[in-house]
C-alpha cells in the first residue's frame, strides 16, 4: 500500500482527500496547507492529520499529490521530486513553460513518476465517444462556467480551456500549423472569455470557446470527422454519434433519409453511446497508482501536461498580440 499526502486542502484538495479515502490501494497520511484554520478544519471534517509543514507531510509519503494554486505547483514539484517522491499535480502541471521544462529535467533524473490532473480523460463520455473517433476533420468545443472567484488567479486558458487543450492533443495525432485567439477581461486582470481557431497539418480545424463568466454552465465537445458526428457532454457525463451512411436495402419506418442533388440518398442513425458511471478524480488518482507499482506509464504523462501548458502560451500569446493592435487603433 503506497503512503500518499495531499498539498493544499482548497475547494479542489477537500475532493481528493476524500476520494483517497475511498480507495484501499493508499493509505493518506495526511495534508498540509497554509491556512492554519482551514488545515483544522478539514482535519476534523475528514479525520486526517494535517502536517505543519510541506517538507514534514513529504518526507513521511511515498506519493504527493500536489491540489495548491497553479503559481506554487513548482515549488512543491521540484521539492517533493528531489526526495524521491512520486507526484500528481493537478492542471495546469505548472505556472509556465520554462518551469514545465525544468520540471520535466527534475523528474527524469529523480525516475520518479509524475501524472498530470486533466481530469476530463476519464469522463465516462470521453471513455465512450473515444473508440468511435476516427480522423477528426472539424472540432467545436464550448467550455462554459458561471462566475466564480476561485481560479481568476490565473487567466480561463490556464483555468479551463486547458482541458479542452488536453482532450483535443489526445485525439489529434497531426502537428498544429497556426493558432488564432481572441479574449478579453471583464471582471478580472486576465482574459475571462476566449475563443481559439487551432488549425492543424492534416487540414483539420479546432475551434475552442470558454468562458468564466457565463450565465449557465455547459462542457460540450463536438467531433466532425467521415461518416460521423460525435457529441461528448461532459457535464451530463454522456456521449451520443450521428452516422451518415449509404442507403442499401429497404428504409426501416424509424430511419431518417436525406435525398442529395446527385439523386442519391443518405440514412442517419442516432446512437447514444454507453457509459459507465464512474468518480473521475478517484479513477485518475486509482490509475497513477497502478503506474507506479507496474512501473508503466501513467495515462497522462508530465509530457502531456508540459505540450498542454505550451497550446495554452501559444493561445494567450495570441490574445496579448491581439489586444495591442486593438488598442493601436483606438488611439
Amino acid at each position: 500500500m503506497l503512503k500518499i499526502g495531499v498539498l493544499g486542502a482548497g475547494h479542489l484538495g477537500k475532493i481528493h482527500i476524500k476520494c483517497i479515502q475511498q480507495i484501499d490501494k493508499y493509505e493518506l497520511v495526511g495534508f498540509y496547507d497554509q491556512d492554519e484554520n482551514t488545515a483544522m478544519r478539514v482535519s476534523a471534517d475528514s479525520v486526517v492529520k494535517h502536517y505543519k509543514s510541506i517538507d514534514e507531510l513529504i518526507d513521511n509519503v511515498d506519493v504527493v499529490d500536489i491540489v495548491t494554486p497553479t503559481i506554487a505547483h513548482f515549488e512543491c514539484a521540484s521539492k517533493a521530486i528531489a526526495k524521491g517522491k512520486n507526484v500528481f499535480i493537478e492542471k495546469p502541471i505548472v505556472a509556465t513553460v520554462d518551469e514545465a521544462n525544468k520540471l520535466i529535467a527534475l523528474a527524469k533524473a529523480a525516475k520518479v513518476k509524475v501524472q498530470v490532473g486533466h481530469v476530463e480523460r476519464f469522463n465516462p463520455a470521453f471513455i465512450a465517444a473515444q473508440p468511435h473517433i476516427g480522423e477528426p476533420v472539424f472540432i467545436e468545443a464550448h467550455r462554459l462556467a458561471l462566475y466564480n472567484p476561485r481560479g481568476c488567479d490565473v487567466p480561463v486558458v490556464l483555468d479551463l480551456t486547458v482541458h479542452d487543450i488536453d482532450i483535443l492533443l489526445t485525439i489529434m495525432k497531426s502537428p498544429i500549423t497556426a493558432i488564432r485567439a481572441n479574449g478579453v477581461s471583464i471582471v478580472s486582470p486576465t482574459p475571462d472569455i476566449i475563443t481559439a481557431r487551432i488549425e492543424f497539418e492534416s487540414g483539420a480545424v479546432a475551434n475552442l470557446t470558454t468562458s468564466r463568466i457565463s450565465l449557465k454552465n455547459m462542457r460540450k465537445f463536438r467531433i466532425f470527422q467521415k461518416g460521423a458526428y460525435i457529441t461528448m457532454d461532459f457535464m451530463e457525463k454522456k456521449a451520443d454519434i450521428v452516422r451518415v451512411e449509404d442507403v442499401n436495402g429497404n428504409i426501416g419506418p424509424f430511419d431518417m433519409t436525406i435525398d442529395l442533388p446527385d439523386g442519391r440518398s443518405k440514412k442517419i442513425s442516432v446512437e447514444e453511446l454507453e457509459s459507465k458511471e464512474l468518480n473521475a478524480i478517484k479513477t485518475e488518482l486509482e490509475r497513477f497508482h497502478d503506474a507506479i507499482v507496474t512501473n508503466t506509464e501513467p495515462p497522462v504523462t508530465i509530457e502531456d501536461g508540459v505540450e498542454v501548458l505550451k497550446v495554452a502560451y501559444m493561445i494567450l500569446n495570441e490574445i496579448e498580440k491581439n489586444q495591442h493592435q486593438v488598442q493601436k487603433h483606438l488611439l
